[in-house]
């Protein structure tokens, strides 16, 4: 009864304020020299935009070579910021944890060996890494093998103690709790493929003559399929995961192949069933069944997989803009600092830092920015963009932004497809950030002088579809920014950015753009 009466009033909030806000207040030049009051013009009439009219916009501009402000409405307003709030999440871990940090996943027993059987359990233990892949599994299984193991006496045991047992965030939406981008959050888990979704499975289907053929990547029995589809004319298929079930069931037509990733209920117990699947072919038999625990103290260890290191990590984690990655990282960071895997616990650790850099007002409910109640000012994300600069990680975590323009997925990333053929292109490195009526776009750009800037532009409460384009004018218009001269010709942006959903592409698989 509290969290749903903290909720209803959180909600009343938030439409108050939507209603209240109305548009920004055009902003005054911050200083009277030619160029920047003409960027204020600009930005000011960009902002004017008929879109925002009951929205609110909230824009910080500052140099981040001195911390000038240039231009500001609205910074100080606490907002959603959707996935701008990777930025914290992935700054404090590489402060925290550090960009050499490894996840590891071991698999220990303490029970007697005679010859080729082991007398007692085998224990599958994670720390969190959402790297790990069927075939890594595999190779884990492996190693296990190679110690001349052929049969278990005991029970597989799945160990993901190293964090909590809260699996889902406290404010996300129900209904995507079988979404792959909501997948629950545990130490044990796997990913389908290399963007690493954790706790995932893509499901496929095929036209098979008058039928259809499901297929899962990867290959596993842990989903109960139920394959209602039928070969049609066109492909209008659903395939959805019933809520806290592992039945997926996939209704409709399929005319040709189509592949959705689909969310997994315990990610723990799914990686044992790949986990026991790879011993069975590596000749390795498990008399006992599957259970959840923790390995006993001076189990010994037979295999070890450690992931790659933070600092390559971060390239999938922001260039894709993964919400498993930020909440996994903010539970490492708990379990570092408090020796507690939890949300509460890595959350400190994320405003700990960001305070320690000079910000102010934060309030983060998650890692990711899938919170509705997360709260954020364009003002706090400037400040934090300035004040990690000086870190001895901070090109790492600079070179992990998406690159506006950039078609390669895995540095244009969620900018991609926007900014293309303008000054902001190859320029702009920044992070987006997107839910239902809440877009954000928070980063880098070097002026026309070659003078460095931090903006943050967060919109929220529009009721059109997600008017990114005004994120896009103004970022391209810092790039042409000069302090000694106005900038004459009109930011033009027609074919600048790619016409597509209300939702950034991460949260659009398998549609990649």
């Amino acid at each position: 009864m509290r969290r749903t009466s903290a909720s209803l009033v959180a909600g009343a909030l938030v439409a108050a304020l939507a209603w209240a806000s109305g548009p920004s207040s055009p902003a005054v030049a911050l200083d009277p020299t030619p160029g920047v009051a003409d960027l204020t013009q600009d930005l000011n009439q960009i902002l004017a935009d008929s879109r925002l009219t009951i929205a609110q916009a909230g824009v910080m501009v500052r140099s981040a070579a001195n911390g000038e402000e240039l231009y500001s409405t609205d910074a100080g307003k606490l907002l959603v910021p959707a996935s701008n709030a990777k930025l914290f999440t992935s700054a404090a871990a590489a402060e925290v944890l550090g960009l050499d940090y490894r996840f590891t996943t071991g698999v220990l027993s303490s029970g007697r060996r005679s010859g080729p059987v082991l007398n007692g359990d085998l224990v599958l233990r994670g720390t969190g890494d959402p790297t790990l892949l069927a075939e890594d599994y595999d190779a884990l299984a492996a190693e296990v093998a190679a110690k001349g193991v052929r049969l278990v006496t005991g029970k597989l045991v799945a160990d993901d103690t190293w964090f909590d047992d809260v699996r889902l965030g406290q404010d996300w939406a129900w209904d995507d709790e079988t979404a792959y981008y909501a997948a629950p959050i545990s130490a044990l888990t796997a990913s389908p493929d290399r963007d690493y979704d954790a706790g995932s499975v893509i499901v496929s289907v095929a036209p098979d003559g008058d039928g259809v053929k499901v297929s899962t990547t990867p290959e596993t029995s842990y989903l109960k399929i139920v394959n209602n589809a039928r070969a049609g004319s066109a492909t209008d298929v659903l395939i959805e995961r019933r809520h806290g079930t592992r039945t997926v069931v996939i209704t409709g037509t399929v005319a040709s192949s189509y592949s959705e990733y689909v969310s997994v209920d315990d990610p723990a117990a799914y990686a044992a069933t790949l986990f026991r699947d790879a011993l069975g072919k590596r000749g390795v038999r498990v008399l006992g069944k599957t259970v959840a625990g923790a390995a006993p103290e001076g189990a010994a260890e037979l295999a070890k997989r450690e992931s790659m290191p933070l600092s390559e990590l971060l390239v999938p984690f922001m260039k894709l803009s993964n919400n498993i990655h930020a909440e996994i990282l903010t539970k490492a960071m708990g379990r570092k600092v408090a020796g507690r895997g939890t949300w509460e616990a890595g959350l400190k650790a994320s405003s700990d830092f960001a305070r320690a850099n000079g910000v102010q007002v934060l309030n983060l409910r998650d890692g990711s920015g899938l919170s509705r109640r997360d709260g954020i000012t364009p003002s706090s994300i400037a400040q934090l963009l300035i004040g990690v600069r000086d870190e001895p990680w901070y090109q790492t975590w600079y070179d992990s932004l998406p690159v506006a323009g950039d078609a390669d997925r895995f540095v244009g990333g969620t900018l991609r497809s926007r900014m293309r053929n303008t000054p902001a292109a190859g320029n702009v490195r920044a992070k987006t950030g997107s839910l239902t009526g809440v877009t954000a776009l928070s980063g880098y750009v070097t002026s026309a002088d070659g003078e460095p800037l931090v903006f943050s532009i967060m919109l929220n409460q529009y009721l059109s579809s997600a008017p990114r384009d005004i994120e896009d004018k103004i970022a391209v218009r810092l790039a042409q920014f000069s302090r000694t001269a106005p900038v004459d010709a009109a930011v033009q942006l027609k074919s600048a950015t790619q016409e597509g959903p209300d939702l950034e592409c991460s949260w659009l698989k398998p549609v990649q753009c």
